[in-house]
């Protein structure tokens, strides 16, 4: 601050001479000072340049060698440190390989050691009948052979001798198992493999034990469990429970389905379990009803359930009955029995029964019911049911087949034994419901259905639209005796009944179409009283045909009543195949008579003895041949036709005549005169 103020007054011209003198000696002091120190700095600069210059060469000098020591010291690292460097990561490698190979030993040895408590607990459990403990213990040395076998290089003598042991004992576990189970459920059979009979099924036994209890409150019994999760547990109870389903259908349940005098008895017996044996029992029945079958296998399944399959086994971390097993290898076999040996027979013969049939319908829906509560059938099983609630098609099927069955059997029949038809005869026309009462559109639908024939009050004449009086086969009068009572059944069922029905009646007039003229077509031919009774036939049916499915039809369900009922379609069929029947044979006939006036010898020389003899024995061939075809055909043809018939064979032979005798020589006097004797 004072040398600012003292500046600022020098500048003012105001310093004192001494602050001058002051001055100037302070500047010659610096003076000096700086020349000194820029001697120094010249002295230092240019007089140790040299030595500076040479002590950094020296220092440049021992860089170099440094550096060379490094590049001597790179080379060494590059190659001998490298090396030893390899060989470590080399040690390494195989030490960690020792490591893991010692570890997998120490592993293997663990599971060695796991095996062989394993073992030792199965001798132990199965010793003392613990066949759960042994057979848990089995599968956890299962487990460690195969944790064993899971390594490289386990093809060992030692894994092998382990994998010997292990099958020889499950293979032991399983005979004693099963010797338990046959303990358990002890079957007697008939001696023969194949019974021949009902009465070799009576030698059939199965005795369930107590299982080593003698409480027989105690159901199930601990012994009969531990056996069935022993098996579980070792993967053999589907095929135990599958050899005693075989055994139970073969010997039990299909003889009891099929023979109606087979009974089943169960009786207790003190100390030693349940028996269920065949009994016979004398019965006028072909084939069992239902509700005996379902009686008799409910209460052998029922005893089993109770006595045998009733404990829960887990299986898959899942508790299962064994009764769901056994169901599902017998219901497939054992409900086709049912139906083939029981239900179908069971299906009624007639319409009427249809309604009856609930009943059974009920204690077929009670079966199945009763079998879901035991777990032997699952909830989407229901094959009887349906199959019993499907009983007007089985009874439509049923009918069709019986139908067609007796229409061929009266088509292949003898063809001679005849009736009478005559302009009274009519076909005995079922009662049926008036048309108009069966409406099922009438909400007032409580009346009862009128009665009445199918017959118009206002009728025709009485001859009217009749046969003539002729003479058909009495196969044929039943074959549409047939017709008219199946198309009766039709009416009042279901539309799928009714179809099926009336589309038989039609395959009844199709199928004698067709078999009638093929099974009979050598003795039509030959014998004309056949030919005649096939042509009667033919027109026959084909005149009830025309009206058939009109008296039918307003009484059948839609769509039949709608107009699809007819058999006008097969009349001109049925015409033309008895005439052509007819007409071949009145052209055998021919030919016959043709055949016999050509050994006349053309009716020449008849004054020779042999030429007259040959000619007259010609004529009286034909004149016996027609007298025989008139005895013959008069009682059978129609009238008309009878005249047709004899009128064309007659001309036949008078026409070959005239022209036989047209041909021999005018002028001959003794020839004329041979001739008109003849």
């Amino acid at each position: 601050m004072a040398s600012f103020v003292t500046e600022v007054l020098a500048s003012s011209g105001k310093l004192e001479k001494e602050d001058l003198a002051a001055k100037i000696s302070k500047l010659s002091r610096k003076v000096e000072e700086t020349k000194e120190e820029v001697c120094d700095m010249i002295n230092k600069r240019y007089n140790e340049f040299l030595p500076s210059m040479q002590g950094a060469e020296v220092l440049m000098g021992q860089a170099e060698e440094v550096s060379k020591e490094i590049d001597v010291l790179k080379s060494c690292i590059e190659t001998e440190v490298q090396q030893n460097l390899h060989t470590a990561v080399t040690e390494y490698a195989k030490l960690k390989q020792q490591l893991e190979r010692n570890t997998t030993v120490i592993a293997m040895l663990r599971h060695l050691e796991e095996f062989h408590i394993a073992m030792e607990e199965f001798h132990k459990a199965l010793l003392e009948k613990k066949y759960v403990i042994a057979a848990k213990q089995l599968e956890k040395a299962r487990h460690s052979a195969d944790s064993l076998k899971a390594w490289k290089g386990s093809e060992l003598p030692l894994l092998r001798a382990l994998s010997s042991e292990l099958t020889v004992q499950r293979e032991n576990l399983i005979y004693h198992l099963g010797d338990e189970w046959k303990r358990l459920a002890v079957w007697k059979l008939p001696p023969s493999k194949e019974p021949t009979g009902m009465k070799s099924f009576l030698k059939t036994e199965l005795q369930l034990t107590l299982g080593g209890t003698k409480e027989p409150q105690q159901s199930p019994s601990p012994l009969l469990s531990c056996v069935l999760q022993a098996l579980t547990i070792q993967g053999e109870l589907q095929h135990k429970i599958k050899l005693f389903s075989q055994v139970l259908l073969k010997y039990l349940l299909k003889p009891l389905i099929t023979y109606p005098s087979l009974n089943v008895e169960v009786s207790e017996q003190q100390g030693e379990g349940t028996l269920l044996s065949l009994q016979f029992a004398e019965t006028p029945e072909e084939h069992p009803s239902p509700s005996q079958v379902y009686t008799k296998v409910l209460m052998v399944l029922k005893t089993i359930h109770t006595h045998l399959l009733d404990p829960l086994v887990i299986e898959n971390m899942k508790p299962r009955k064994v009764s769901v097993i056994l169901g599902d290898l017998v219901w497939q076999e054992m409900s086709h029995c049912i139906i083939h040996e029981c239900l179908l027979y069971s299906i009624p013969t007639n319409s009427c029964q249809l309604e009856q049939y609930s009943a059974v319908i009920k204690e077929t829906e009670e079966f199945e019911k009763s079998l879901k509560e035991m777990q032997y059938l699952r909830g989407d099983s229901t094959e009887l049911l349906k199959y019993a609630q499907d009983v007007n098609c089985h009874f439509a099927s049923k009918k069709c087949k019986d139908v067609i069955v007796a229409a061929r059997k009266l088509m292949t029949s003898a063809m001679h034994n005849t009736v009478k038809i005559t302009p009274d005869s009519k076909l005995s026309v079922p009662m049926m419901p008036s048309p108009g009462s069966g409406d099922i559109k009438d909400k007032q639908g409580t009346k009862k259905l009128e009665a009445s024939r199918l017959e118009n009050e206002k009728q025709l004449g009485a001859r009217t639209l009749c046969l003539p009086v002729c003479r058909i086969s009495e196969s044929v009068q039943q074959l549409m005796e047939l017709a008219l009572h199946t198309l009766s059944e039709a009416v009042g069922s279901s539309s799928q009944c009714a179809t099926q029905l009336f589309f038989t009646v039609r395959n009844i007039f199709q199928l004698f179409y067709d078999v009638v003229p093929t099974y009979h077509k050598e003795n039509l031919l030959k014998f004309p009283h056949l030919a005649a009774i096939q042509h009667n036939n033919c027109m026959y049916i084909a005149h009830h045909l025309l009206t058939l499915g009109h008296q039918f039809s307003p009484h059948l369900p839609d769509p039949l009543s709608e107009g699809a009922a007819t058999f006008v379609d097969l009349v001109p069929g049925f015409r033309k195949l008895g005439a052509h029947c007819f007409l071949a044979h009145l052209n055998v006939q021919r030919a016959e008579m043709l055949e016999r006036l050509s050994t006349a010898r053309n009716f020449s020389n008849l004054d020779d003895e042999d030429n007259y003899s040959a000619a007259s024995k010609a004529v009286r061939q034909v004149i016996h041949q027609l007298k025989r075809l008139g005895t013959v055909w008069q009682d059978v043809l129609p009238v008309n036709i009878y005249c047709k018939a004899m009128g064309i064979l007659l001309n036949t032979a008078i026409s070959e005549l005239i022209a036989k005798i047209m041909m021999l020589e005018v002028g001959g006097g003794e020839r004329a005169t041979g001739a008109g004797v003849l």
